[in-house]
């Protein structure tokens, strides 16, 4: 998906495992996953979205949290295996952005559980 033109995406801020705020945009539709994925941040998704592993794991701010729906249980089913688990954890695959999402802040966890091949980063398709 080509990148939005700058000032025209959707905020998004995310908070590296070293602690640093990264501020880019996002297409709506768009998963959590491929926004950072896009904008080089470390965000694993071993399983490529297909809510098999919980390396996409991230960590949101409240306010956006309350904004969207209900995980589903295979999503809560492999967010009981994430490393660092949070009242406001979801994966980062299923999470798709919209304007009302503008602002979200998802803090990378500082490990993953990457129950095939640990340490491993497979390449995005």
């Amino acid at each position: 998906m080509p990148r939005p033109a700058p000032g025209q995406g959707i905020k998004v801020n995310f908070i590296t495992r070293e602690g640093e705020t990264v501020t880019v945009e996002a297409n709506e539709g768009e998963s959590l996953l491929d926004v950072a994925r896009a904008n080089d941040l470390d965000v694993e998704g071993a399983c490529e979205a297909s809510l098999a592993c919980s390396t996409c794991h991230l960590i949101l701010d409240d306010d956006s949290f309350s904004k969207l729906e209900e995980p589903s249980d295979e999503e809560n089913d492999m967010l009981d295996l994430a490393f660092g688990l949070s009242d406001t954890s979801r994966l980062g695959c299923q999470v798709l952005m919209t304007k009302e999402l503008a602002g979200l802040t998802a803090k990378i966890p500082s490990a993953t559980r990457n129950m095939y091949v640990d340490g491993a980063k497979p390449k995005h398709h």
